[in-house]
């Protein structure tokens, strides 16, 4: 059975506390800004006072999750893959920024949707049926944890196309904030699994 690489650890625990600390730290230095209202994209906006500085977590977290993608190798190759694939799509968005806090872009919203849609669905392609394989990546976990990130990427994707809801900025944080937290909990998961006698 293949291992979780250093690396990979060290990328998962910086993962949630950098993903979280970028849109709080970026929403308190701009004045009138609502987390609740606009989403986590507006902060990286052309328009934006703290465009620079939130687009630089998203590059981060792109870079940690390429790592996580390359280091764990506990997951099985095709999710491995769609790891990697939701990094440069998290890249694509933080280039292809969205021009105002009123316009759109249709590039960075396709990006968005692809790195939501792949970071939902990545634990079914990292699913092993090996019975040495760690819990959490075996076919229950693996299978529900797709189901509830996929359910909650649906509601944050119909929200964020409604142009009267109010939520959007909750929605979007609700979905990251669960993406990054399972992928951190498996990775840590399988390492502790690994290190017990056998």
């Amino acid at each position: 059975m293949k291992t979780i690489g250093k690396a990979a650890l060290i990328a998962s625990t910086i993962g949630p506390v950098q993903s979280i600390l970028g849109w709080v730290i970026s929403g308190s230095l701009w004045p009138g800004y609502d987390p609740i209202r606009q989403t986590i994209s507006d902060l990286a906006a052309d328009d934006s006072p703290v465009q620079a500085l939130q687009t630089s977590f998203f590059f981060l977290g792109a870079t940690l999750t390429v790592i996580g993608a390359v280091s764990a190798r506990a997951l099985a190759l095709p999710g491995r893959i769609v790891l990697l694939l939701a990094g440069l799509a998290t890249y694509a968005l933080a280039i292809f920024t969205t021009p105002s806090q009123t316009g759109h872009s249709d590039l960075h919203r396709l990006s968005a949707s692809i790195s939501f849609v792949l970071m939902s669905a990545w634990p079914l392609f990292a699913m092993r049926f090996r019975k040495d394989a760690p819990w959490v990546i075996r076919p229950v976990a693996a299978i529900s944890a797709t189901v509830g990130l996929a359910i909650i990427s649906i509601w944050f994707l119909l929200t964020w196309l409604d142009p009267m809801a109010t939520n959007i900025g909750l929605a979007e944080r609700v979905i990251v904030t669960a993406q990054v937290l399972w992928l951190s909990f498996t990775v840590w998961a399988c390492w502790l699994i690994q290190k017990r006698p056998a």
